[in-house]
């Protein structure tokens, strides 16, 4: 077994340190702002986007890669501060949907504006404009499991 990485190695590596980094970074950056956690905001966002601003709280689950428990804990707290309800399905009583509140995308939309900032600073930082259109196009060659919008706006 070598003991010198590969380019590929490093390059993954390299990939999972700056992911941890931003992650904590960004979730920081909301938690002080609007008490909100990165997961947080990303359930709102997806809510967001969905037809009539909900989604059943299986598929979330799978969108934002939470278990079921993960995702109702995660739900319970949007709930208690009154930005996401549960609704009940009419046509199956097995079924539950997340749904969006207008508190829920109001505190959404300011939190959109803080994290866009964030990502443009961080990013402005350390990169020309150049640098980060050759930067999303490499990682736009990597495989993705979900094909949704990248944006990070309501």
């Amino acid at each position: 077994m070598s003991t010198q990485a590969t380019p590929e190695i490093q390059a993954f590596a390299g990939l999972l340190r700056a992911h941890a980094a931003t992650t904590r970074r960004f979730n920081a950056e909301l938690v002080a702002d609007h008490g909100l956690t990165l997961s947080d905001y990303e359930v709102l966002l997806r809510l967001a986007r969905a037809p009539d601003r909900r989604l059943r709280r299986v598929d979330l689950a799978q969108q934002v890669l939470l278990t079921p428990s993960g995702i109702t804990r995660l739900l319970a707290g949007l709930e208690h501060n009154g930005f996401v309800e549960r609704v009940a399905c009419q046509s199956d009583a097995r079924v539950s949907y997340a749904q969006l509140t207008p508190d829920g995308l109001g505190k959404l939309r300011a939190a959109s504006k803080t994290h866009v900032e964030g990502i443009r600073s961080l990013f402005g930082e350390h990169f020309t404009v150049g640098e980060l259109e050759s930067l999303s196009d490499l990682l736009g060659r990597l495989p993705v499991d979900d094909a949704g919008d990248d944006a990070c706006e309501a």
